[in-house]
C-alpha cells in the first residue's frame, strides 16, 4: 500500500485525559523531530502537541484507526521552545507517575511563546570576599561531599538546625561544579527567599552567569532564560522555585533542593506535583548529585536516609554563630477578648518592649490574615458567609470588607445585621492586621509594619519590606509563614508566636510534623547573632508533648516518636498514598459517583480504600467535591488501580483527580 512509506507522529496534544496522545502525518520533506512543539489540526480548531515519536505507518498506526482520516501536521509552534530527550523522559515520566496528560501537563510548564522577547538582562557572579572560614562541622562535610561532583547520581541529606550554615556547604559544592563545567540548580521554597540568596551567590560565585527564575518574572524573560540556556553550554547557575525544575539545564552537574519539607513544593492545581521529587528524578537523568537540606525533614526523607541510607545522611548540630533561644509556651487560656491588648499577653508585650529599649528587632507570628476570622451579630448571631463554599468571611479593617479566603467574593464591612437590624457586630478571631493595630496603639512610638500576603502584593513591596527591615526601619515585623523560612535577621533576639493551636488541631495526620517544622522554623529566626535570645508561644495546650521537644531543641526526637507512631498506624513512611478528588456541579452526582470509584476500587488487591468522605470546603467554585484516600504497601499495587481510575470512563458531568503523594489529606 502506498501509505505504508507515509511517516507518522504521536503528538502529545494539549487537552485533558487519558486519550490526549494523537497520531498525525509528517508531510513530506519537513524537518520534524521529536520534542519538537507544533500545531495541529484537532476536529474542527488548531491545537498545539509535542512530537513524542516519529515512525512508519506500519509501526505507528493504530489497528482501528482509517488512515484516510489521519490529518497533518501544521507546522513548528515556536522553534525555541523544543524538548530535548532528557526533558521528554523527565515529563513522560511525571506524566506516568501522576498520571496526568503529558500534553497538558507540558504546556503547564513551559512559557508561552514570544515574537517579540524583550532583551535579557544577564547577570554575572563577582567574587568579592575571601574565602570562606568553615567550621569544623561544615569542612568535614564539604570535604566528603566534594568528590562526589562529577561521579554521577547520588541522593545526599544534610540535616543542619537553624542557622548551622548549610547554605555555605551548599556555596562550596556550587563553586567547584561551576569550575569544572557543569551548571547548577538550586531551588527553594519561596520566592521571599531569593532577594537573600542572589545577593550572597551574586557577590561569592565568581564570573559565571546567574539566573533567579520564580512567579514575579515576566514570561518574556522566563522565554528567554530557558532560550538562552538551551542554546548555551556555559556553566550557569539557576536559582529559583519549583518551576525552574524544568528549565533545559544540559550540562547539569549538581542539584541543591533547600527547605525540601516544604509545602511550597507541591503544586496544588493542575498536575499535583512535587518540585523535590522531580528534582531528583531530573538529577537521576542527568547522572548528576543532588543535596536535599532542611532544618526540619519530611519524616519520609528522615527516614529514608537517617534508617535505611545513613552513608548519605549528614548532620549538622550547632549553630554557625549565636545560640539557640530560650523558649517559652505561654499558657493564654485567661486571655480575655475585651481586654485592651488581646490577643496579646502582658509578658509578650514586656518582651517587645525590653527587645526595642535594647535597638533590637522582634518579629510576631501569626499564620492568619486580617483583622478578625469571622463578623457575626450579636442579637441573632448571624454570620456573614461565602455563597461560593459556606466559609465565614474574614474582616479586613484596612479595606473595610469581608473577604473569602477561598474564592474571589467579598463584600463592604456591613454597617447593620441584614436578619435583626441590629447594629452591634461582634469581630471574632484575630490575624496579623489585628496584631498590628494592638501594636501601634500600646507601642505608639515602635514601627510597625506587616509581612503577609495581603500587605505584601510585588515582588518589589517584598524586597523593600526585608530591606527596610534588615536597614532597621522598622522595629516590629507582623508576619505569616512568609517569615518562617530562611530569613537571617542579624538583630532579632525576640520572637512571639500567637495562634499555633489552629494547626495543632488541624484534621491532619501530618498536623503535628507540620506544626513542629513550622514553630522549629519561625523559632530559628531568633539569636544568630546573640548568645541571649528568646521565643514566646502563646496556647491552649502547653501540655502538648510536641512543645518538649521545640523547648529542649532535640535534634531528632520529635520524628523517632513520630516514626513509631506512623508504622502503628501504617501511614507513610510505612506506606504509600494518593487521594481521589471527585467533583460536580451537583453533589447527588458527586456521592453517588464517589461510591461507584469506591465498589470499583475494591476489587484491586493490596489496596486500602478510605472513603469516601466531602472534603473541608466542600463546594468551590460551583462544584461539589469529596475525596477518597488509597493506602498500599507497594507502591506497583497503587499506580495500577491509579492507572485504571485514569482511563475509567466517567458518569457525565463529574470529574476525577489524581494526588499522588498527597501533602494534606482532608
Amino acid at each position: 500500500m502506498i501509505h505504508e512509506n507515509v511517516l507518522l507522529g504521536k503528538v502529545a496534544v494539549r487537552m485533558p485525559g487519558p486519550n490526549s496522545i494523537l497520531t498525525y502525518k509528517i508531510p513530506p520533506d519537513s524537518a520534524f523531530k521529536l520534542g519538537d512543539v507544533v500545531q495541529v489540526p484537532l476536529g474542527k480548531r488548531k491545537g498545539q502537541g509535542i512530537i513524542l515519536e516519529i515512525g512508519s505507518y506500519t509501526d505507528l498506526c493504530p489497528p482501528d484507526l482509517d488512515f484516510a482520516k489521519i490529518k497533518a501536521i501544521d507546522g513548528i509552534l515556536d522553534s525555541e521552545l523544543h524538548l530535548g530527550p532528557k526533558e521528554l523522559e523527565l515529563f513522560l515520566w511525571m506524566a506516568k507517575y501522576y498520571h496526568y496528560s503529558v500534553g497538558l501537563l507540558i504546556f503547564d510548564c513551559l512559557p508561552n511563546p514570544v515574537k517579540k522577547a524583550r532583551e535579557l538582562k544577564i547577570v554575572t557572579g563577582r567574587s568579592e570576599g575571601a574565602p570562606f572560614d568553615l567550621r569544623a562541622e561544615q569542612a568535614e562535610i564539604a570535604q566528603t561531599l566534594l568528590p562526589k561532583i562529577g561521579q554521577g547520581f547520588e541522593k545526599i541529606f544534610i540535616h543542619g538546625v537553624t542557622g548551622s550554615g548549610k547554605t555555605i556547604v551548599y556555596f562550596e559544592l556550587i563553586k567547584k561544579c561551576l569550575e569544572s563545567g557543569k551548571s547548577v540548580l538550586l531551588l527553594v521554597p519561596e520566592i521571599n527567599l531569593t532577594p537573600q540568596l542572589t545577593d550572597f551567590f551574586c557577590r561569592n560565585l565568581g564570573e559565571f552567569p546567574f539566573f533567579v527564575y520564580h512567579s514575579a518574572i515576566t514570561n518574556s524573560a522566563k522565554y528567554q532564560i530557558r532560550k538562552y540556556l538551551k542554546n548555551n553550554t556555559m556553566p550557569a547557575m539557576v536559582l529559583g522555585v519549583r518551576s525552574s525544575v524544568f528549565l533545559p539545564l544540559e550540562n547539569l552537574g549538581l542539584v541543591v533542593v533547600d527547605e525540601e519539607h516544604d509545602t511550597s513544593f507541591k503544586q496544588s492545581d493542575r498536575c499535583p506535583y512535587n518540585g523535590r521529587d522531580v528534582a531528583i528524578k531530573k538529577a537521576q537523568l542527568h547522572q548528576c548529585p543532588i543535596i536535599l537540606g532542611s532544618a526540619t525533614p519530611s519524616l519520609e526523607n528522615f527516614y529514608a536516609f537517617k534508617q535505611q541510607n545513613p552513608t548519605q545522611y549528614f548532620k549538622m548540630l550547632k549553630r554557625a554563630q549565636g545560640a539557640f533561644p530560650v523558649v517559652e509556651f505561654l499558657d493564654a487560656k485567661g486571655l480575655k477578648w475585651s481586654d485592651v491588648t488581646w490577643p496579646f499577653t502582658q509578658n509578650a508585650l514586656t518582651l517587645i518592649q525590653e527587645a526595642v529599649e535594647k535597638k533590637e528587632q522582634v518579629l510576631v507570628f501569626i499564620n492568619r490574615l486580617g483583622f478578625a476570622n469571622f463578623v457575626q451579630c450579636s442579637n441573632c448571631g448571624h454570620k456573614w458567609t461565602d455563597p461560593n463554599t459556606g466559609v465565614n468571611l474574614r474582616y479586613f479593617k484596612k479595606k473595610n470588607i469581608l473577604s473569602s479566603a477561598h474564592s474571589d467574593y467579598q463584600i463592604p464591612m456591613p454597617e447593620l445585621c441584614p436578619k435583626s437590624g441590629n447594629m452591634d457586630l461582634f469581630q471574632s478571631g484575630f490575624g496579623t492586621e489585628k496584631a498590628q493595630e494592638v501594636l501601634s496603639k500600646h507601642f505608639p512610638t515602635y514601627r510597625i509594619e506587616r509581612f503577609d500576603r495581603e500587605e505584601i502584593t510585588t515582588f518589589k513591596k517584598m524586597k523593600s519590606r526585608l530591606d527596610d527591615f534588615r536597614e532597621h526601619e522598622i522595629d516590629i515585623l507582623v508576619g505569616t509563614q512568609m517569615l518562617a523560612k530562611g530569613h537571617n535577621f542579624q538583630r532579632v533576639n525576640r520572637v512571639i508566636v500567637l495562634g499555633i493551636d489552629s494547626q495543632l488541631n488541624f484534621p491532619d495526620f501530618r498536623a503535628m510534623e507540620r506544626t513542629y517544622q513550622l514553630l522549629s522554623q519561625v523559632i530559628g529566626r531568633a539569636g544568630r547573632y546573640s548568645e541571649h535570645s528568646q521565643v514566646l508561644v502563646q496556647t491552649y495546650s502547653t501540655d502538648n508533648p510536641l512543645f518538649d521537644h521545640i523547648k529542649s531543641h532535640a535534634f531528632d526526637s520529635f520524628y523517632k516518636e513520630e516514626l513509631n507512631i506512623r508504622e502503628m498506624v501504617q501511614l507513610p513512611p510505612f506506606s504509600k498514598l494518593a487521594a481521589l478528588f471527585i467533583s460536580a456541579r451537583v453533589r447527588d452526582r458527586v456521592i453517588s459517583a464517589s461510591l461507584e470509584l469506591k465498589d470499583y476500587l475494591a476489587n484491586f488487591p493490596g489496596l486500602i480504600v478510605l472513603g469516601p468522605a466531602p472534603v473541608m470546603i466542600e463546594k468551590k467554585a460551583g462544584q461539589f467535591t469529596w475525596e477518597i484516600l488509597l493506602k498500599a504497601q507497594e507502591i506497583n499495587s497503587l499506580h495500577a488501580a491509579l492507572h485504571a481510575v485514569a482511563n475509567r470512563e466517567l458518569p457525565t458531568g463529574v470529574t476525577v483527580k489524581i494526588d499522588v503523594d498527597p501533602y494534606f489529606t482532608s
